[in-house]
């Protein structure tokens, strides 16, 4: 019964309309009264196109992207230069580590990404290039006739002699 009258007051408290009104104060800070600054301000250029670019007129001719819900992918630009790239991409399944959440190391069959692509372009004194590319598990392959070449050794390397440790007492240590 004691319950009901606590929760009956409480009704009525809460019914009862407040005569509580915020008012609004304005700030009572006073103006601040800062020396104006003895430099002119900065004044900064509008961005412009500088003319005497000699790229400035290259643009983009041609342009395609396809993406592949399977994770493949091929895409291509060529620009008014005759510069050109392409890239293709494929996932497949190779050898490889991965790791659990515990930090476990397993080998075995994992997704990874094979690349293949080219690209051309003339250099500004009129040389053409041609690079042509595969990036795979075997890594990554550069192909062109403006890379350089390992150089090969013809000679034989000199062969360290075998040395058979021994005992103290004269017999052969295997």
């Amino acid at each position: 019964m004691k319950l009901f009258f606590v929760v009956a007051f409480l009704a009525v408290v809460a019914a009862v309309p407040s005569s509580y009104k915020p008012e609004y104060k304005d700030s009572s800070y006073p103006a601040s009264n800062y020396p104006a600054p003895k430099y002119p301000a900065p004044a900064y250029p509008t961005p412009s196109y500088n003319k005497d670019n000699k790229y400035f007129d290259i643009t983009i001719t041609s342009q395609s992207d396809e993406r592949n819900l399977d994770g493949s992918s091929q895409w291509s630009y060529a620009q008014s230069d005759y510069t050109t790239r392409e890239q293709s991409q494929v996932q497949k399944k190779i050898q490889g580590v991965t790791y659990d959440s515990y930090g476990k190391e397993s080998y075995g069959e994992v997704l990874g990404n094979t690349n293949k692509g080219s690209s051309y372009w003339v250099s500004p004194e009129g040389q053409k290039f041609t690079l042509t590319w595969t990036a795979d598990d075997a890594g990554f392959q550069p192909k062109g006739d403006h890379l350089p070449i390992a150089p090969v050794h013809v000679y034989e390397l000199p062969v360290a002699p075998v040395h058979i440790p021994f005992n103290g007492k004269g017999y052969k240590v295997y």
